[in-house]
């Protein structure tokens, strides 16, 4: 195993600003993309391509605004091979001053050079090498790529490449434009222009690669075992089509494979994650719960032998730590498939403590649940507590309502409800028939609890349908959920107010207890 020190380091070129961006649905202002390259200079990645400056005046603006406020990475714009593009990615990098690095390409494919181009390969050829001469006369940060680079016939490509370094190219870029390649054709590409071009080793290899076959993020490591030295990714994989090398992927699989990866990066893993909602915060597209790394479920664990593992020792099931990548901890999600260690282990961090046989009760009752939930949470997890450990007796009691509405009336409910044992009866006005009733129910509680949510959803189909009604209430910092059930939505609601209310007695008694001991 290398030591950190000995691993060749490896620089992380973020163009979520540009490729990422030109994604359908990412557009970013001004402000956002402000925003962002801020969280990247934390997360301090080496360049970050900061926008395409003759795309528009918006671009350009943030390219410029960008090159003025980050003061640690290099800035770089993308430009086509044309003195025009050239001038105005310059007119906007300059305030980077020697961080300032010019991006220029040309096709070089056959297909590109054929179809989109409608050039002949010694014309791309001289393009190309006209427009590193242009950029080179503003800055000597120049990066040139060859588009479609892995379509492109080898001996040309190697004929690109040296032409370019020999103008003044100091990177030179070897793009999977399409997505095209697999990790053994891309490390052979490589390899072929480290052997194949003479002036190679005065620039830095960099690899631009798309996810169209999945592949963006083993065909970049491919690439860097063949000696590339620049990956060019995006914050959660953003980018054009199937989106680009995910810098978050690579550079967690350089970290957590440097046993047989001898490489490192200057990012700031520990701001991955903070990276990866910033820009779901501001783009609005949230990743996929399953996404490596940053996604919801990556380090969640549902399965009750997985949980079980965790529960014994984290490295069972965990190939990195949270913590590595920005979050706090590990989460054991409740659910169908958990077993009886989690679920003991939950309840005991809630403050419930039971022996064998209230465990297994409870438990049969949890498993029961989470055949009807994708999740279960802490709040029916107290529902289930409250009531196994409900007396035999409730608090309150609802007798009967009775109710009067309508379009010109204001609604009026009268309810009657048994409350330790008495009868009591009050009636109230409101905002409709629930509303009415609830403020009744609370008048003859005389409780101070807050109602939360209110859920209204039909247990059974056909115009006779039972409804259920699950309100969720809060004392201090006690929350409980109530449910109630009735064809008539209206008795249904003061049934799960008041069943709320009952959970909400029980739990305050639990804690009066303790507290007495």
């Amino acid at each position: 195993m290398a030591k950190k020190d000995e691993r060749r380091l490896v620089k992380i070129f973020d163009t979520t600003l540009r490729d990422g961006e030109q994604a359908p649905g990412n557009s970013m202002n001004i402000e956002e993309k402000l925003r962002i390259a801020r969280q990247l200079e934390k997360l301090k990645v080496d360049v970050i391509e900061a926008g395409f400056p003759i795309a528009s005046d918006g671009d350009f603006e943030a390219v410029k605004r960008i090159a003025q406020t980050v003061k640690s990475a290099e800035i770089a714009g993308l430009c086509r091979s044309s003195d025009k593009d050239i001038d105005r990615a310059w007119e906007a990098l300059q305030y980077a001053g020697e961080r300032g690095r010019i991006h220029t390409f040309i096709a070089t494919s056959d297909i590109h050079m054929k179809y989109k181009l409608k050039m002949e390969p010694a014309r791309v050829l001289e393009a190309a090498v006209n427009a590193v001469k242009r950029a080179a006369s503003y800055t000597p940060n120049v990066e040139f790529s060859c588009e479609d680079a892995v379509r492109t016939r080898l001996p040309f490509l190697a004929e690109v490449v040296a032409a370019v370094i020999d103008a003044g190219a100091t990177t030179v870029n070897i793009p999977d434009t399409v997505g095209y390649t697999i990790p053994f054709e891309y490390f052979n590409i490589i390899k072929y222009l480290k052997d194949n071009v003479a002036n190679i080793d005065k620039a830095v290899i960099s690899v631009h690669c798309h996810n169209d076959l999945g592949l963006s993020v083993a065909n970049s490591i491919a690439a860097i075992q063949a000696g590339a030295g620049q990956v060019e990714c995006t914050i959660n994989g953003i980018g054009e089509r199937a989106g680009n090398c995910s810098l978050e992927e690579f550079v967690m699989a350089l970290r957590t494979r440097h046993d047989i990866l001898p490489y490192r990066t200057n990012v700031v893993t520990e701001q991955i994650t903070p990276s990866s909602r910033l820009l779901s915060t501001v783009t609005g597209i949230m990743v996929q719960p399953n996404k490596a790394i940053v996604g919801a479920n990556a380090f969640a664990h549902e399965s009750g032998i997985h949980q079980h593992g965790m529960l014994m020792d984290k490295s069972t099931y965990e190939i990195m730590t949270p913590e590595s990548v920005g979050l706090k901890t590990s989460s054991l999600v409740l659910g169908k498939h958990s077993g009886r260690h989690a679920f003991k282990k939950r309840l005991d961090e809630l403050g419930y403590e039971l022996d064998d046989a209230g465990l297994n009760k409870a438990f049969d009752k949890f498993k029961t649940l989470a055949d009807l939930k994708k999740e279960v949470f802490d709040e029916d997890l107290e529902a289930i507590m409250t009531e196994e450990m409900a007396p035999a007796e409730e608090k309150f009691k609802l007798d009967h309502i009775t109710v009067t509405c309508g379009s010109f009336a204001v609604a009026t409910a009268t309810v009657q409800m048994e409350i330790e044992g008495k009868s009591a009866r009050t009636a109230e006005l409101g905002d409709g028939p629930v509303d009415a009733t609830l403020k009744a129910i609370k008048k003859l509680t005389k409780c101070k609890a807050k109602l939360l949510t209110y859920n209204v959803g039909a247990i059974t189909s056909g115009t006779d349908a039972q409804g259920e009604v699950t309100v969720k209430v809060a004392e201090g910092d006690r929350t409980v959920t109530g449910r109630g059930s009735s064809t008539d939505i209206i008795e249904a609601s003061a049934k799960a107010y008041i069943n709320a209310l009952n959970r909400l007695d029980v739990m305050k008694e639990r804690f009066d207890e303790r507290n007495a001991l």
